[in-house]
Formats: C-alpha cells, sequence, structure tokens
C-alpha cells in the first residue's frame, strides 16, 4: 500500500515523510508545487516512489489513477495568514481540500488534514477543539477562514467519523527556510542575531501584555510530527484536534531560548507593529489538549528550550 503526503516538500509534510521513513515506509507519493523556488531541496534525503505537481495530481484522481492507498496526508495548502486573494484561497485550501476528502472516502482511505489554530480568530472564544463551539468562530484573516470553512463543511457533512483534522498553533522547526514571511522568528532571527548579535520584536499594543510577553502555543515540528502521524497509526481515532503543546510560552522567552542556544547574552529592542496587523494580532493562544490525550497519545513535548537547541544545533548552525 501506497501512502500519500500533500505538501510532503513543504514544513510540516517534509519533516512527516522523514519520520515515516524512520518508520519503515518509503512507499510514499509526494505531492506538491516546486515551481523555481528552494522548496525542492526539502525533497533530498527523503525515500519515496515519487513526487507529483498538485494539478496533474487532483487530475489523475479525478480520473481514478490510484489504487491501494491506505492514507491520504493532506498537508499542502497556501500558509500565509497575509495572502488576500479570496478566490485562490477557496480554490486552493478549500475546494481542493474537499475534492481530495470527497475522494478518499469514497475509496475508505483514513484522510488527515492540515486545519489551523488561525480559525480560532482572536481567542475571544477560547481555543476548545468541541466542535459543537466551532460555529461560534470568527477568523481574523481570509486564511483561517478557507481552513474553517473546510472545518465546518466536514462537520456538516458528518465525515469527522472517518477523518482527522489537524489545527496546528505555532509551529517551528527545521525546513521551513522556503515559507519566506511566514518561517518562524527562530528561523527569520538566527542569522540577524549571528550577524548583530540583537533582535527586534514587536511592542504589545494590549494593556493586558507587555512588550514581548504576547503568548502563543509553540510546538517543535518534531512534536507536530507525532501529533500527526498518531492518526495514521490508530486509523480507527477520528475528528477534529488542536494541534499544540497546551502550554503558552511568551516572543521573549522564545527568543532569549534563541540566544542561549546561540550562546550570546539577550539584546532586544521593540518595535511598533504593523498597523496592518494591529487588528489582526492574537496576543494569547494556547491549545485545549484534553481531547487528543483522551484518544490515548501520551507524547511528551519538548520545551522552547530544547526545541529550539536542537532546532540551532541540527540544522540552523549547519544552514548559515
Amino acid at each position: 500500500m501506497q501512502t500519500i503526503v500533500t505538501g510532503g516538500a513543504g514544513f510540516i509534510g517534509r519533516n512527516l515523510v522523514a519520520r515515516l521513513n524512520e518508520k519503515g515506509n518509503d512507499n510514499i507519493i509526494i505531492v506538491d508545487n516546486l515551481g523555481s523556488s528552494e522548496k525542492w531541496k526539502n525533497l533530498v534525503g527523503l525515500k519515496f516512489d515519487d513526487y507529483i505537481d498538485k494539478k496533474d495530481f487532483i487530475e489523475l484522481v479525478d480520473k481514478g489513477a490510484f489504487g491501494d492507498i491506505d492514507a491520504v496526508f493532506h498537508l499542502g495548502a497556501c500558509s500565509a495568514t497575509t495572502e488576500r486573494d479570496a478566490n485562490y484561497l477557496m480554490s486552493n485550501n478549500f475546494h481542493y481540500t474537499r475534492t481530495l476528502c470527497n475522494w478518499a472516502l469514497w475509496n475508505d482511505i483514513k484522510f488527515i488534514y492540515a486545519s489551523s489554530a488561525a480559525t480560532y480568530g482572536d481567542g475571544n472564544q477560547g481555543y476548545d477543539d468541541d466542535m459543537a463551539k466551532m460555529q461560534e468562530l470568527i477568523p481574523l484573516n481570509m486564511y483561517g477562514y478557507s481552513k474553517h470553512l473546510f472545518d465546518l463543511t466536514a462537520m456538516k457533512n458528518g465525515w469527522f467519523d472517518k477523518i482527522a483534522g489537524l489545527k496546528y498553533f505555532n509551529v517551528y522547526g527545521p525546513h521551513e527556510s522556503h515559507k519566506g514571511d511566514m518561517r518562524s522568528l527562530i528561523n527569520k532571527s538566527y542569522p540577524i542575531i549571528k550577524e548583530t548579535r540583537k533582535v527586534k520584536l514587536f511592542k504589545s499594543h494590549h494593556p493586558d501584555y507587555a512588550d514581548g510577553e504576547q503568548l502563543r502555543d509553540f510546538v517543535y515540528v518534531k512534536d507536530a510530527v507525532e501529533e500527526t502521524i498518531n492518526f495514521y497509526e490508530n486509523m480507527d481515532v477520528s475528528g477534529l484536534f488542536n494541534c499544540g503543546t497546551g502550554t503558552a510560552r511568551s516572543w521573549n522567552d522564545l527568543i532569549k531560548a534563541l540566544f542561549s542556544a546561540m550562546n550570546i547574552d539577550p539584546d532586544i529592542e521593540y518595535v511598533d507593529m504593523p498597523e496592518a496587523l494591529k487588528g489582526k494580532y492574537q496576543y494569547f493562544t494556547e491549545a485545549n489538549m484534553s481531547k487528543i490525550r483522551a484518544t490515548g497519545f501520551n507524547h511528551k513535548f519538548m520545551s522552547i528550550e530544547d526545541g529550539v537547541k536542537d532546532y540551532v544545533n541540527t540544522y540552523l548552525s549547519k544552514e548559515y
């Protein structure tokens, strides 16, 4: 049997394929859109049967070209929270996902897909992955809405009885360099700190949070992969789940972990947040992990100190 990973040359997808390889699975079809980017480098070192462009793949799906597939990890999407082309996001993130999910359900193939914590909006409704509260969520950007719309569609049609969706929180780690502005703060800041020995963070424009004390649920990509692969190794588990750590940490904590991993004393300058972000900024995110824990998932998450240190030592120090 083969396993399909869309977005397999992307950030989480690349790390997922590597983990599948470690577990002895190299019967993998990778689907992505390499274009003229440097994303192709993420394929180096991976073991897989075939690479298919995302446009060709969906056409082959329509033609019934695939047999003997055990699971589809659908991680391919436009992940830019600043993307303004709503038609593109509807087509690429919503319609593509719906088509692929319908095909998987029709052929009794496990469908595991990437949703996003961006569906929670400003967090006023909390970060509880209870589907009964899903209709109340108001995403802050079109990217979040494109993910939310599929979540709602899956719930309406009863698909969560068979499929698994993961609301990824702030994932960071190796093989994200191709993501441009959507890279993690760690990836963006490493070369800056190496050159200047200091870094800039956004000031807080919220009275409840000091500068740099805005809180996020940061999850190392290796942990996010373990959460994802859990639904492959437990095919009978389905539903919509948070994919975080359950522990919020500040941007100050995160960047100080990077300074520490680089053996440099912290030097942080706080700068004004761009006007375009002020009304769309999440000051606090923290995944409620009780639902995924109830499935028997007992993985111990890495602290940001350990995760950042591993990232620096195994990847960033060799890339820069």
